[in-house]
């Protein structure tokens, strides 16, 4: 398999090819964001990473994928594309939802899954809720890329806050007249075109195949998967924009495609990262392995310091769910927490009651832990269960 991983160094004239906002780091206060109000479930541990903007740093594995995505659409597209890198994160519960139309009933609307500030503004939890804004100020080939939130499991692949990048590209009706086709036909044909020379740009002369999928903001909908060391790997999601979206932008006689990615999917891919963690690291032995255009780079581990497991049983309060588990154990022992894993579940039938027990993994990527600090996570982590869960230790 011939990989087209050679370094790539970006062009002088990049900036005029895709006019790349100034970076800006929008700060909020922590009582803007914390409330302490029932709509409000923002913690600081994600207040603490807002600003961040990891794919802006110049020698950042993120920034490296970003810049390397963004000159293909630059020299493939002869610079019509814009890239906006630096939009606010917080955006309303309309631009996050209904301008996208996520259905009412969503799992994704709910508090378990979404950081609300209140009850009608969020951390986006995805690039998306910027789409609308971008075809109402009259923008037809765009990259959104930014950091997105979403309450979810602690693992090796997941983290509340993460990065994605959206691409949308608007057709005229002169467009398909001239082709001969029908609108979507038009713009289903060079969607899959685009997204194919993106996947040989980024993996090189891989096997890819499309699969039909289920979006509620584009129809039709698929997801690329390609071949790749010896597995099938979903590469983004994408379709032809539902008709209704561009109708509420004005433009309702024209047609559109989109897609999404996550960067650190594809970069823990490309570079070899085993922790998504690691791309929040500040330690030089991380950073220095990584330098601007360089697409070659593969992660060296630098140590491997051992894990100490450490178990909670309790009985379940009836609105108890995992993501909130996850997040008192995150708020606790941030980034040194390394996996929540459920492994026992048992019913009581005469009680009516059913008990869990979780074993949490506690790992820093820099130094090991001692049993002492492990101990006093242990222990804030069930006195927290308690207080914030109600669950009753076992």
């Amino acid at each position: 398999m011939a990989m087209a991983m050679a370094a790539l160094r970006r062009p002088a004239c990049a900036r005029r090819w895709c006019k790349v906002r100034a970076a800006s780091c929008t700060r909020f206060s922590k009582e803007e964001l914390i409330t302490g109000r029932p709509d409000n479930n923002v913690t600081e541990h994600v207040v603490e990473r807002l600003g961040a903007q990891l794919h802006l740093q110049e020698n950042h594995p993120l920034s490296i994928l970003r810049s390397a995505i963004e000159e293909w659409f630059a020299k493939e597209h002869e610079g019509k594309f814009r890239c906006f890198n630096d939009l606010p994160p917080l955006v309303t519960t309309k631009a996050n939802f209904d301008d996208v139309l996520v259905p009412a009933d969503h799992v994704s609307r709910s508090m378990n899954d979404t950081y609300y500030v209140d009850a009608n503004t969020v951390l986006r939890c995805h690039t998306s809720a910027h789409q609308a804004e971008m075809l109402r100020k009259g923008e037809t080939r765009f990259l959104v890329t930014g950091d997105v939130y979403r309450r979810d499991t602690v693992d090796s692949t997941h983290y509340p806050v993460f990065h994605q990048m959206e691409g949308v590209r608007v057709f005229e009706p002169e467009e398909w007249e001239v082709a001969g086709v029908d609108g979507t036909k038009l713009a289903e044909k060079e969607l899959k075109s685009t997204l194919e020379g993106l996947a040989r740009h980024l993996f090189g002369d891989v096997e890819m195949r499309w699969i039909d999928e289920y979006f509620p903001f584009t129809d039709p909908s698929f997801e690329l998967e390609i071949f790749f060391n010896d597995e099938w790997m979903e590469v983004l999601g994408c379709g032809v924009m539902e008709q209704a979206i561009l109708e509420e932008a004005g433009l309702g006689n024209k047609k559109a495609w989109a897609f999404g990615l996550g960067l650190e999917r594809l970069a823990m891919v490309l570079f070899e990262i085993p922790d998504i963690r690691l791309f929040w690291s500040t330690d030089q032995r991380f950073l220095s392995q990584f330098k601007a255009g360089d697409m070659s780079a593969k992660f060296k581990a630098y140590s491997k310091f051992p894990p100490c497991f450490k178990d909670v049983s309790f009985w379940i309060p009836e609105n108890f769910t995992e993501n909130n588990l996850c997040e008192v154990t995150r708020g606790i022992a941030g980034d040194l927490v390394e996996e929540v894993k459920l492994i026992d579940e048992f019913h009581n039938p005469k009680k009516g009651r059913t008990s869990h027990c979780y074993r949490i993994a506690y790992r820093s990527m820099e130094r090991s832990l001692t049993d002492e600090e492990v101990n006093q996570l242990q222990e804030s982590v069930r006195s927290s269960l308690v207080d914030q869960l109600g669950v009753e230790l076992r």
